[in-house]
C-alpha cells in the first residue's frame, strides 16, 4: 500500500493550504464573532475550482479525485471551519447526487454552474420534526399534471440563505413510507420557495444555517431527480458520500487545534521553562498526534475507496465517527493545554473547541454512525 500523495494530490493540498492561509485564516475570526457569510471567498474558492473538486471538468468540475477533495477539506476547515462546510455541502450534498443520479440534461442546466461555482447550492433533507429519522418526512409533494406543489418546512440547512439552487426531500406518496419520497431540484427565485429563521449557533457560526419554507411551491417534473419515489435513496446515498467530508473537516479542526497547544506549550514557561517539558503536557501532545493521524488515514481510506468503487458507506461511517470524536477530544485537550487562556476567545482554540462538536452531529450523528458500522460488523 502506498499512503504517499500523488503529484496532483500534492499539488491540490499546496494550493489549498495556500488559499486557506493567505485568504480563508485573516477571515475566521470575523466569520465567528460576527456570524459572517464569507461571501468573498466564493469568487476565489470558484477560480481555484473547489466547488466542484471531483465532478468531471465535462461538467463544469475540477475532475480530480475524491482524496483530493478530502485534501481540500481538511485544509481549508483547519482555517475556518466555516469555509470548510460551505465547500463540504456545495460538492458533497448537491453536486454529488446530481452527478450521479441526474439526467445529461439536468448536469447540463444543474451541476455544472454549481460545480463552476457561478451557484451555491444547498441540501434540504431535515425538518423541525425529525433528524436522525430522515424518512420520517412531513414536507409533502402533490402531483398536479406536469408539475409538483410542494408545501413543507425544512430546518438546519447549511448555504440556505445564500443558495442559488436547493435539493428538496418531500414525501410523494405518504402510503409507501421511504419508497414515497421525491427528490427535486429548486431555483431559489421558485415562488412559494422562501428563506425562513436563521439559527444562532455554538459553532461554524458563518454558515448561514436557516429554515427553508415551501408554500404551493410549483416545480416542473423534468426537476425530479432519479425518478418519483426513489428520494430515499438519493439521500442516504449521499449522505454516505458527505460524511467523508465532515471527516475531512474533523481533521481540519483538530489538526488546528493540535497545532494550536504544540505552538503554545514551546511558548508559555512555568516552573522555569517551557510547558512542553512536562511530560503531562508531551503525553497530551502525543495523543493528540496520534488519534489525528488516525482520523486521517479512515478519512482518506473511505475517500479511495469511493474512487475505485468500493462500499465506502461503512468506511465513511467508520471515519466520521472517528474523526468527528477524535476533533472533540483534541480541542478539549488543546484548552487544556492553554489553561486559563484556552477559556479567552483572545485565543482560537475557544473558536475550534466550539466549531468541533457540530461533526458529531449532521450528516448523520455519531450513534447513527454507529448503527451503520454495526449493521456492517453483523453482515460479517
Amino acid at each position: 500500500m502506498n499512503f504517499d500523495l500523488t503529484e496532483t494530490q500534492q499539488m491540490i493540498q499546496d494550493t489549498a493550504r495556500a488559499f486557506a492561509q493567505k485568504d480563508v485564516q485573516p477571515l475566521a475570526r470575523k466569520v465567528d464573532r460576527e456570524h459572517y457569510f464569507p461571501v468573498e471567498l466564493l469568487p476565489k474558492m470558484a477560480e481555484l475550482g473547489l466547488m466542484g473538486v471531483y465532478v468531471p471538468e465535462q461538467w463544469g468540475g475540477t475532475g480530480l479525485d475524491v482524496v483530493s477533495y478530502s485534501i481540500v477539506m481538511e485544509e481549508v476547515s483547519a482555517a475556518c471551519a466555516t469555509a470548510g462546510v460551505i465547500i463540504s455541502a456545495n460538492n458533497s450534498l448537491v453536486c454529488d447526487p446530481i452527478l450521479r443520479m441526474g439526467t445529461d440534461e439536468q448536469r447540463e442546466k444543474w451541476l455544472r454552474p454549481l460545480a463552476r461555482g457561478e451557484k451555491l447550492g444547498c441540501f434540504c433533507l431535515s425538518e423541525p420534526g425529525t433528524g436522525s429519522d430522515a424518512a420520517n418526512q412531513a414536507t409533502r409533494a402533490v402531483r398536479k399534471g406536469d408539475d409538483w406543489v410542494l408545501n413543507g418546512t425544512k430546518n438546519w440547512i447549511t448555504n440556505g440563505p445564500f443558495a442559488q439552487t436547493a435539493l428538496v426531500f418531500a414525501m410523494s406518496d405518504a402510503d409507501k413510507g421511504v419508497k414515497g419520497i421525491t427528490a427535486f431540484l429548486i431555483d431559489k427565485d421558485t415562488p412559494g420557495y422562501s428563506i425562513g429563521a436563521i439559527e444562532d449557533k455554538l459553532g461554524i457560526c458563518g454558515s448561514g444555517t436557516c429554515q427553508i419554507i415551501l408554500e404551493d411551491c410549483v416545480v416542473p417534473n423534468e426537476n425530479v431527480l432519479a425518478g418519483e419515489n426513489n428520494g430515499f435513496k438519493v439521500a442516504m446515498s449521499t449522505l454516505d458520500g458527505g460524511r467523508i467530508g465532515i471527516a475531512s473537516q474533523a481533521v481540519g479542526i483538530g489538526r488546528a487545534a493540535f497545532e494550536a497547544a504544540r505552538d503554545y506549550s514551546k511558548e508559555r514557561k512555568a516552573f522555569g521553562g517551557p510547558i512542553s517539558q512536562f511530560q503531562a503536557i508531551q503525553f497530551y501532545l502525543a495523543d493528540m498526534s496520534t488519534r489525528l493521524d488516525a482520523a486521517r488515514l479512515l478519512t482518506q481510506r473511505a475517500a479511495h475507496a469511493k474512487d475505485t468503487g468500493g462500499n465506502y458507506g461503512p468506511l465513511a461511517a467508520r471515519a466520521k465517527v472517528f474523526a468527528s470524536e477524535a476533533a472533540n477530544w483534541i480541542a478539549t485537550k488543546a484548552i487544556q493545554v492553554h489553561g486559563g487562556n484556552g477559556f479567552s476567545r483572545e485565543y482560537e482554540v475557544e473558536r475550534h473547541f466550539r466549531d468541533a462538536k457540530i461533526t458529531e452531529i449532521y450528516e448523520g450523528t455519531s450513534e447513527i454512525q454507529r448503527v451503520v458500522i454495526a449493521r456492517d460488523v453483523l453482515r460479517g
